[in-house]
């Protein structure tokens, strides 16, 4: 994966660079120079690609978040925004020429208003510290990625992070309602707030999964909600990924919305047994866990129909949870499936690709024969209710050649979500590792017409370069008016 070539003349003034960003920052360790130091975030999730970054700042306050911005504009210097680093389409890789902007210290919680069920936090909050400061009041915040321990809710609307639930309650920008951030000039906006919507144009939208691209965002306002009545999971084992594919779907089209429907094949459930006991069934191929909330009546009868369209797309295992520890239970695999695959495997590449679930049995059967084309392994756990896909590519980048049979097998799989009618991404976002195949997805006018959105938020293309796009455009090539010496081209021509 390439990333821009390093500015010579901005890596020359690297000293004079550290000393003007030590009179803003007001915390001595705020900034970082040290070669050793800077290892710490020479990546994110996507470990596979490590960049030191020239400098790394830690601030401590939006105005000072403001004044590195306007201060690296002056100078001609690239800035990557940084949650908690972990993305895992290398969204916060460095740059060698760059400051790492840093946001670990903005990590309180500023306000819980319960009259208007909204939570508002500091960027660096994780996930999910903001259910457990308001569970006890008999609320929680609905969107929860599998790292909902570490990922910051920054980061969250940085990637538009799903999770679980979002089959039922939506992503982050179905749960966001506010965002205060910092442009690259260092104008500091608020976009949206308390209320249910906010006037004019959708900038809030914009913003949530622009990844690092349009400002930095140093405050959030989430909408979160009532706590179930009752909630209860059930496990459905299939002899192949095939049936358990179709089987989501007729969940679907029968009228049924879980609150949630993840699915797991042989690879996961076995490593997921193996890490943390959680009573998956080994004798089947692919695993169903749906999760149903509301009355309790409600749920029985919802379980009752999804008991029969499991056994006739030919399930051989079905549990209920019985209490809520075994409900939990069931969960934890699902959850520490990422970790637990890291055990079977030196190496692994997580893909991002949504599909319609329509196309659920054909992709996996698909994936199924990639695997045997490219001699990889590939574990599958993902969203299935909404065809979030998330292959485990498993390889050991010892082995010479192997990392590019992976980014090779990786393409392919994400090319086919296309090919199918789906998305290169439905929550990691782009980053690096899809950004060369944005090209499958969109036509080159496609790519501009996004390109001109972030040159009217960053026209010189300071925050995170090398990211998203795969061939960055200057803002003055995207139509932009040039005016030399006070002369407009062709003065003669009618303007609108």
């Amino acid at each position: 994966m390439l990333m821009p070539k390093p500015n010579a003349d901005v890596l020359a003034k690297r000293d004079a660079l550290v000393a003007g960003l030590r009179r803003i920052v007001a915390n001595p360790e705020g900034v970082i120079d040290d070669k050793d130091d800077l290892r710490a975030f020479e990546c994110d999730g996507l470990s596979a690609y490590r960049q030191l970054p020239m400098i790394a700042v830690l601030p401590s306050t939006v105005q000072e978040i403001s004044d590195i911005l306007k201060y690296c504009q002056a100078e001609g210097v690239n800035v990557v925004p940084r949650g908690a680093g972990t993305s895992l389409s290398g969204g916060a890789l460095p740059l060698a020429d760059g400051v790492l902007l840093g946001l670990g210290k903005f990590n309180k919680i500023l306000e819980i208003d319960y009259d208007n069920r909204c939570v508002v936090a500091q960027p660096g909050v994780t996930n999910l510290a903001i259910t457990d400061a308001v569970k006890g009041d008999g609320f929680y915040y609905a969107p929860d990625p599998s790292s909902q321990i570490a990922c910051s809710i920054g980061g969250n609307v940085a990637e538009n992070s799903g999770g679980v639930h979002c089959l039922k309650y939506g992503l982050t920008t179905h749960n966001l309602l506010g965002i205060e951030m910092v442009t690259m000039d260092g104008e500091i906006i608020r976009l949206g707030g308390k209320h249910l919507d906010a006037e004019g144009y959708d900038l809030l939208g914009v913003m949530t999964g622009s990844e690092g691209l349009l400002g930095v965002i140093t405050e959030v306002t989430v909408r979160i909600l009532r706590s179930p009545e009752h909630i209860s999971a059930q496990l459905i084992g299939f002899p192949s990924s095939e049936q358990a594919g179709d089987c989501v779907g007729k969940i679907i089209g029968a009228g049924i919305i879980p609150a949630g429907m993840e699915m797991m094949d042989r690879y996961a459930i076995h490593a997921a047994e193996e890490f943390c006991h959680a009573g998956y069934p080994l004798d089947v191929e692919a695993l169903l866990i749906i999760e149903l909330d509301g009355p309790e009546v409600e749920i029985a009868h919802y379980q009752t129909q999804i008991d029969a369209i499991a056994k006739d797309c030919g399930a051989t295992v079905s549990r209920i949870s019985e209490t809520e520890e075994e409900r939990m239970t069931f969960w934890a695999g699902r959850k520490a499936a990422f970790p637990a695959v890291g055990r079977i495997s030196p190496d692994y590449m997580c893909m991002d690709g949504t599909i319609p679930r329509s196309q659920l049995p054909k992709v996996l059967k698909r994936m199924n024969e990639l695997s045997k084309q490219y001699g990889l392994r590939v574990a599958n756990v993902f969203h299935a209710g909404d065809g979030n896909l998330h292959p485990l590519i498993l390889f050991d980048a010892n082995n010479p050649g192997e990392l590019e049979k992976c980014e090779a097998f990786g393409a392919d799989i994400l090319k086919l979500c296309v090919e199918v009618g789906g998305v290169l991404t439905g929550e990691h976002g782009v980053g690096i590792e899809k950004r060369d195949l944005m090209g499958e997805m969109f036509s080159e006018e496609d790519l501009k017409q996004q390109q001109r959105l972030k040159c009217a938020f960053d026209p010189d293309g300071r925050l995170n370069p090398g990211k998203v796009f795969p061939v960055l455009h200057r803002c003055a090539e995207l139509g932009k008016m040039h005016v030399h010496n006070g002369e407009l081209p062709f003065p003669d021509i009618p303007r609108f």
